[in-house]
């Protein structure tokens, strides 16, 4: 082969020049990727520089959030009635979990659940909830699994354990009704209010819900280093804003004479408003059946919760402002104030009851069956006639007694600081024309004049009409908060026909029919009702008959006579004479107040 022909030296050079080719490509690729590397390094370290310093940081830093201690509540002496204890909360970070499923296992085994199913339901009420934001898994856990999710934060960072107060009521279902219950917050009100996370407990009922968000305070945070794997490098906080404890709140509520209200209650259904007449200072106010608030300061299951719902008599209602009732008998307090602030009644006139009396072409039975024979108005009031009453309603009119009901404090709110109190209903034509689309009907009268028809109170509303009989003519707001009195509105009565039915109402306790609230520790004015729950054609005593359609028991009444500081009215659902029944307790009342404080 000859290698030095021309057609040879031709492909050497051909070789040659794919090769010097090559290597310029490989030279212009190097120097292209060296630009792009170095220019890189320019954006990111100069261009965005600071934006990507302040990420790295953040990797190094962690921000831990300080719960707000919720603010205590006293009675009027100081004594606490809701504090806080401590308790360790289990939390978890749903974004920083590899595996969601295997965490909540995880969790189940230290926690001691047979299976993760309860845990997964906790987290599903959170599911509006940013998976970055930290959410309530468990509480109350023991030392030991503190320290099992500790020495575990390496392979489970998700998890952090919270040391935080839990919500404490002293005296549980004693004082129930006034103080209320917490529970989460919804997706919703973390929206509404961003100072709220999904682990906080807030007010829904009661002086928790009036006075939440000063109770809740005001949440700090700490931050901290810690390394690529979360854990704290340092107990030293790199900063740090302390949290503020919620306020304190100081109730008019005498502690002892709200046990004595809900201890006289128990197995019984109804309810007990103790007040101030001179201002409306609450001093008891007791709800039967009530509940333990307790339950609901750490988590309640939906199992829990629909069988407190569904419990028979409805516990969480709070029956002295949530529910009417006719008031009965002790209605005859506003008939008699109006009588005679219209002249309509003489008070010595004498009418005659024989047990029952025809009146529109219609028979009306008085309770006392072999009647009282001749009575005048003070009469009336002491043995609770009500043939005195039929006929005098009958004059009145339904206006007239209308308007009197409600300057005395009935059929609408009485401003007590609690929401949804309810109005209760006072009578009249032109309600009658717009709630039912018929005319009032001259009968009706005859059934309002002794507190049955469509007339309907609450337990509170009768304690504001009786404290306006008691301290001389003026209406009280009631209230609960310390410092919320305002002063008393003269409800516009000549102080003889205030001076008349409060003496008239005195009694009533010592020879009428609220003997039974007679005490050797203070002298006590009242009126007793009973109000029929079903109209009856003859006459049926109330323990004959089921308990569903049993009478309603009232008793209001106030002390010490000549100088009135407590008002008390007991109502027994189904009790049946309130004689019988809400008097002695009413007694019991004004002994447990008086008994430790002396009438001056």
């Amino acid at each position: 082969m000859n290698l030095d022909s021309p057609g040879h030296e031709h492909s050497a050079d051909r070789v040659l020049l794919l090769m010097a080719t090559r290597l310029k490509w490989m030279v212009w690729s190097l120097a292209v990727a060296f630009a792009v590397v170095l220019g890189s390094y320019w954006y990111y370290q100069v261009v965005r520089g600071e934006h990507y310093g302040r990420l790295a940081e953040n990797n190094r830093l962690r921000i831990l959030r300080l719960d707000a201690p919720r603010g205590l509540i006293y009675d009027h002496s100081g004594q606490v009635l809701a504090e806080n204890t401590p308790t360790f909360r289990l939390l978890i970070v749903r974004n920083r979990s590899a595996d969601l499923e295997a965490s909540l296992a995880f969790a189940a085994d230290i926690l001691g659940h047979d299976n993760s199913e309860e845990l997964a339901r906790s987290l599903e009420r959170h599911r509006g909830v940013g998976s970055d934001v930290p959410v309530l898994l468990a509480e109350e856990l023991e030392l030991n699994q503190v320290a099992r999710f500790e020495v575990s934060v390496l392979e489970h960072p998700e998890f952090e354990v919270s040391a935080s107060g839990r919500r404490l009521y002293r005296y549980s279902d004693q004082t129930a009704h006034l103080l209320g219950y917490l529970s989460e917050p919804t997706a919703a009100e973390q929206d509404r209010d961003p100072t709220l996370v999904a682990a906080d407990m807030i007010g829904r009922s009661g002086v928790e819900r009036l006075r939440d968000r000063a109770l809740r305070g005001t949440a700090g945070e700490r931050t901290v280093v810690v390394d690529s794997r979360g854990r704290l490098v340092s107990d030293e906080d790199v900063d740090r804003l302390d949290a503020v404890a919620g306020e304190p709140v100081h109730l008019t509520v005498d502690l002892r004479l709200q046990q004595e209200a809900q201890s006289v209650l128990v197995d019984k259904v109804g309810a007990i408003v103790a007040l101030d007449p001179r201002d409306g200072a609450v001093r008891a106010m007791a709800s039967s059946p009530s509940f333990d608030p307790n339950g609901f300061a750490g988590r309640l299951n939906q199992e829990d919760w629909e069988q407190i719902v569904g419990a028979p008599n409805r516990p969480l209602q709070n029956r002295a402002i949530q529910n009417t009732y006719p008031p009965g008998s002790v209605f005859k307090i506003v008939m008699a104030v109006a009588g005679l602030a219209e002249g309509l009644i003489d008070p010595e006139e004498r009418i005659w009851c024989g047990g029952a009396t025809r009146i529109y072409d219609r028979r009306w039975r008085c309770w006392q069956s072999r009647g009282h024979g001749r009575l005048n108005l003070r009469g009336a009031l002491q043995h609770s006639c009500d043939i005195y009453f039929y006929r005098h309603g009958m004059k009145m009119g339904i206006e007239t007694i209308a308007r009197y009901a409600r300057r005395l404090g009935l059929g609408g709110p009485t401003g007590i600081e609690f929401p949804g109190e309810r109005e209760g209903l006072v009578p009249d034509a032109e309600w009658s024309l717009t709630s039912r689309g018929l005319p009032w009907y001259p009968g009706e009268t005859i059934s309002v004049a002794i507190g049955q028809g469509p007339l309907l109170t609450t337990p509170l509303q009768v304690a504001v009409m009786t404290a306006a009989v008691a301290n001389g003519g003026f209406l009280v707001r009631p209230h609960v908060l310390a410092g919320g009195a305002r002063r008393p509105e003269p409800v516009g009565l000549d102080a003889e026909v205030v001076a008349f039915v409060a003496d008239a109402l005195a009694n009533v306790v010592e020879t009428g029919t609220g003997r039974r609230a007679r005490n050797p520790v203070v002298t006590v004015a009242g009126k007793t009702g009973t109000a029929q729950v079903i109209a009856q054609e003859t006459w049926t005593r109330s323990e004959d008959l089921p308990l569903e359609h049993a009478d309603h028991a009232w008793f209001t009444s106030y002390g010490p006579v000549d100088a009135p500081e407590l008002v008390v009215v007991v109502f027994v659902e189904h009790g049946g004479r309130g004689s019988e029944v809400a008097a002695p307790l009413a007694r019991r009342m004004h002994e447990s107040y008086f008994g430790a404080s002396p009438q001056t």
